[in-house]
């Protein structure tokens, strides 16, 4: 359920993944409060499954999963919805990770820990160039 293009209050959609459990939970509630809708996914699998029921407007999504490699799910999720913009979180030390990210079609990439701001401001960036095209 996307937002429409002339409807500044609908909240950004946001499927959050990511295997730290308190990570999420805590991120999803201060995004909440931002006017983003986040849906937790704390698995690989969890996430290609929630893709499948629920349209979203961007992904965040960690490379480091017990289940799955952040690189196969992001494989994945865009193959399913090609159009879909893709953050990745990684850690210090996995930035050449995230560069074949790039090249796989991710929007960009974060270094964790983030500055909440910092995450924020990508949301928004990829949500705006999802609308426009």
């Amino acid at each position: 359920m996307t937002a429409e293009h002339g409807d500044k209050s609908a909240p950004i959609n946001v499927l959050l993944v990511d295997d730290e459990i308190c990570y999420v939970n805590v991120l999803a509630n201060r995004l909440s409060k931002r006017n983003i809708a986040a849906t937790k996914a704390f698995s690989g699998t969890e996430a290609i499954r929630k893709l499948r029921d629920t349209d979203f407007d961007v992904i965040v999504l960690d490379l480091k999963l017990e289940d799955m490699d952040g690189i196969e799910v992001l494989k994945i999720l865009k193959r399913m919805v090609p159009h879909i913009n893709v953050i990745m979180l990684t850690g210090h030390g996995s930035e050449e990770a995230a560069k074949d990210g790039i090249k796989e079609g991710a929007f960009d990439y974060l270094t964790k820990p983030c500055e909440l701001h910092e995450l924020i401001a990508k949301i928004k960036e990829a949500h705006k160039k999802g609308q426009d095209g």
